[in-house]
């Protein structure tokens, strides 16, 4: 496995969560929140496979600790919690950022800027990030 094969893996993920994000109301009721609003089950079984074809193919390589962050992911992703989907794979670019500087890994130039594309679309999907909203709560 090579950091391509990571960052294919986070970009099917991250294109699921677009998608998810983008088709959430922009304001979820109070009594939505406990169960969340589901994604189809046909997202979350290719989120499923994209997760476990990582699992199988990491293990015994440098990459194999990122599982437990790409499970977080799905379990969250599984009852509709978006922001709980997200986190866990910023930590993943953070992972992988710590593991090029520490010299465990290479990331090429395609790469580099692949990784902060995901990072750009999943801190986008983050509450708060809307241009829409630059000003608000400053006060009058």
């Amino acid at each position: 496995m090579q950091t391509a094969d990571v960052l294919d893996a986070m970009g099917g993920l991250v294109a699921h969560l677009k998608m998810y994000a983008a088709k959430l109301p922009p304001i979820v009721h109070l009594s939505a929140v406990p169960t969340g609003v589901k994604p189809k089950f046909e997202s979350v079984e290719e989120y499923e496979e994209i997760v476990s074809r990582f699992r199988s193919q990491s293990t015994g390589t440098p990459y194999k600790g990122m599982n437990e962050l790409f499970v977080e992911s799905l379990e969250a992703f599984e009852v509709g919690r978006l922001l709980g989907s997200v986190h866990p794979l910023l930590s993943v670019l953070d992972h992988l950022e710590r593991m090029q500087r520490d010299k465990e890994i290479e990331i090429g130039r395609i790469d580099e800027k692949r990784t902060g594309e995901y990072r750009s679309t999943l801190n986008k999907i983050l509450p708060g990030n809307k241009p829409e909203l630059d000003g608000a709560g400053r006060g009058m």
